[in-house]
């Protein structure tokens, strides 16, 4: 039995309990969320496809559905989810042309073209997707599973939707007639007259219409048998296949990019629906894209930055972390690392502020009154600007016991994920994660005269000059903090 995830019984938030409001992508309006069922939350997170590194782009998707899984255990449901690794069926466009991306990746390591070989590579992209989510203090979902494992569920699905008359065989395959499904494209409000043949997918002329979709593509040179030829299933088909296999045929929560909504998604719900006769997902919750320069990050456009190519650069993951936070999920963002710096500068603020002045004080009660709040905040859409700027609220307040403060930002953390549990539970993590101040006289000169000559860019506004003196400070192993005070040194 695969683990779910349970909310804690000591986190009751005294008084009326805040509604979850989510936002439905299919109706397209925000709502109160209640399950299908009480015994725990169904929820299926679109997984990477293991062809090569998650760029930190692709991240997003699993701090976004991280921070909602974490909202549910907070609003005390239970919790059942699943993330796919798609190790075989994914061509390089939303369509039905192009190569498989898997092939594409054995091609491009010099590897055979076998399953063997295809497993080998994925396990490889999959053991790097895990640790970094790991490293985002992502907790691993329920069940992990890989695409390549379920090809008898696919062979089953296609099968009933042929039997029910929603698939018809081409030369190359089994495809869905998407005019015998009446809601298609139902998500997003997608109108299939004003779509053109060509616009989406390459022409191809044994379908039946130019919206249709692989559900078995052949292959006569790699994949696994079927009644329809050697070949693979496509990428849709994966999904609806193994989130029924785990969750059932109704689930509560499905989530993804907004690139998902046009094409994959729809897909996914004409075949569920079309199979079942019931309703695939309740909620459909998708986000935004992360652009670089006005253009969103791409493998194709050869524009990527993995995480650990941050790592490298001295960058915590963490500080990915909080700068996703810092925007709302459905908030387009531009990433730069100039943005990056100073999220990292205000995560190690306040790590700092947690282990200098709470690092050693007994765990008290939260404030009601801070915990109805951040409930009612994070309770409306994951609004996690909103929620970070309350904790920060919290942390500057010296009113309130000190003991109080430690629970009351603990509590936050919960859902936030950026790093106070971790600080208040190991003393590695405090001495890891904690920064002190430097005497100006024990900064070594060369230092001193970057920090000068940054004031001094900075003063004349030439913010290219004082971004690129921020960056040699850093790699000189030491962060600068800009206060009221003036610019403050800390250790990297």
């Amino acid at each position: 039995m695969f683990p779910i995830f349970f909310s804690s019984a000591t986190d009751p938030t005294k008084g009326a309990r805040p509604p979850l409001n989510l936002y439905n992508t299919l109706t397209r309006a925000t709502e109160r969320f209640t399950p299908l069922r009480t015994d725990y939350v169904r929820m299926y997170n679109c997984g990477p496809t293991v062809y090569d590194f998650a760029h930190v782009g692709n991240l997003r998707s699993y701090v976004f559905a991280d921070i909602l899984r974490r909202t549910l255990l907070l609003n005390r449901y239970k919790v059942l989810q699943v993330v796919n690794i798609t190790d075989v069926g994914h061509l390089t466009s939303d369509g039905d042309d192009g190569d498989d991306k898997m092939t594409l990746a054995l091609k491009r390591e010099g590897k055979p073209l076998t399953l063997e070989a295809m497993h080998e590579i994925s396990t490889k992209y999959t053991e790097a997707f895990v640790a970094d989510l790991e490293q985002l203090h992502i907790r691993l979902p329920s069940v992990m599973p890989r695409a390549s494992e379920h090809i008898d569920a696919d062979i089953a699905l296609i099968q009933t939707l042929m039997q029910k008359e929603y698939a018809y065989r081409t030369s190359d395959g089994v495809y869905f007639d998407t005019m015998r499904f009446t809601g298609y494209g139902k998500l997003g409000g997608i109108d299939l007259t004003t779509l053109k043949e060509g616009a989406r997918v390459e022409v191809h002329h044994e379908k039946r219409s130019p919206h249709d979709f692989a559900l078995w593509k052949r292959d006569e040179s790699l994949g696994w048998e079927s009644p329809w030829g050697t070949g693979f299933p496509g990428w849709h088909i994966e999904c609806s296949a193994m989130a029924m296999e785990y969750l059932g045929k109704e689930i509560d929560i499905h989530t993804g990019g907004i690139d998902h909504i046009g094409t994959h998604h729809n897909n996914e719900i004409a075949q569920s629906e079309a199979a079942t006769g019931r309703p695939f997902a309740r909620v459909w919750m998708h986000h935004a894209h992360i652009m670089i320069e006005g253009t969103k990050f791409s493998k194709s456009l050869k524009n990527t930055i993995t995480l650990r190519q941050l790592v490298e650069h001295g960058y915590p993951a963490l500080a990915y972390r909080y700068w996703l936070l810092m925007g709302h999920y459905r908030t387009p963002m531009n990433f730069s690392f100039t943005a990056l710096d100073a999220a990292q500068t205000a995560l190690k603020r306040l790590h700092r502020l947690f282990v200098e002045e709470l690092g050693m004080v007994k765990t008290g009660k939260k404030d009601p009154t801070y915990a109805q709040t951040f409930l009612l905040r994070i309770n409306n859409d994951l609004d996690t600007p909103q929620a970070l700027a309350l904790l920060w609220e919290v942390a500057k307040n010296q009113s309130l016991p000190k003991g109080v403060k430690r629970a009351t930002l603990l509590y936050f953390d919960k859902v936030l994920g950026i790093g106070l549990t971790e600080l208040a539970n190991s003393r590695e993590e405090r001495q890891s994660l904690s920064i002190v101040s430097i005497d100006s006289d024990t900064v070594p000169d060369a230092v001193q005269q970057l920090v000068s000559e940054r004031e001094q860019a900075r003063s004349a506004k030439d913010w290219p000059r004082a971004d690129a003196l921020r960056a040699e400070i850093r790699n000189k192993g030491f962060l600068v903090e800009d206060s009221s005070q003036g610019p403050q040194v800390v250790s990297v």
